[in-house]
């Protein structure tokens, strides 16, 4: 009866962590990653559209990406986008490529992605608690339904417990390494 409530507490809450990876591979380093312009919304025929619907983004050296826009006439368009986006970027096109050269942080910047990344991560730490909370209720309500008996709903909220405080220590260890490689000249 609780095993089906764990399993989806744990999804969901491995579902926030990957949220939560998702978001970091957005916030810039030091290095080149090609996620960093991914969701860039880039006007295509009057429609805001993701540049990596748009365009192959690679990055061949530590400090450039290469974006190769499929439609040549939305060459502008993308670049205009990349210029005015809150990365701080500069890009040039030579009519077939766009070089987006990736500056080096300012420590003050870096401090600001630093607090960035732990809020993104307390939200995703918000979130698999409420997941717990959501799960704890179910089981209660179970509970006071006479499905499941008061021993077995105290084993397996201690369970519960176990999966979340796991699922909050992928978070901070994502977010450690995040705060590192930000951190890292």
């Amino acid at each position: 009866m609780i095993d089906p409530i764990l399993r989806d507490a744990e999804t969901k809450m491995s579902k926030s962590v990957d949220h939560f990876a998702a978001e970091l591979a957005t916030i810039r380093t030091g290095r080149a990653n090609p996620a960093l312009i991914d969701k860039i919304m880039v006007p295509y025929y009057g429609t805001p559209t993701p540049l990596n619907q748009l365009a192959q983004i690679s990055a061949p050296e530590p400090r450039l990406l290469v974006v190769q826009v499929y439609d040549k006439s939305q060459m502008g368009a993308v670049e205009k986008a990349l210029r005015s986006s809150e990365q701080g970027l500069n890009p040039a096109s030579d009519g077939q490529v766009i070089r987006v050269p990736i500056p080096p942080l300012t420590e003050e910047r870096r401090r600001e992605y630093v607090k960035l990344v732990r809020q993104k991560a307390e939200e995703a730490r918000v979130a698999i608690r409420n997941v717990r909370r959501d799960e704890m209720h179910r089981m209660e309500h179970m509970q006071k339904q006479g499905e499941v008996a008061e021993d077995e709903s105290k084993r397996a909220s201690g369970r519960l417990q176990k999966i979340t405080e796991a699922s909050v220590d992928k978070v901070d260890a994502l977010a450690n390494r995040k705060e590192h490689e930000v951190m890292e000249i």
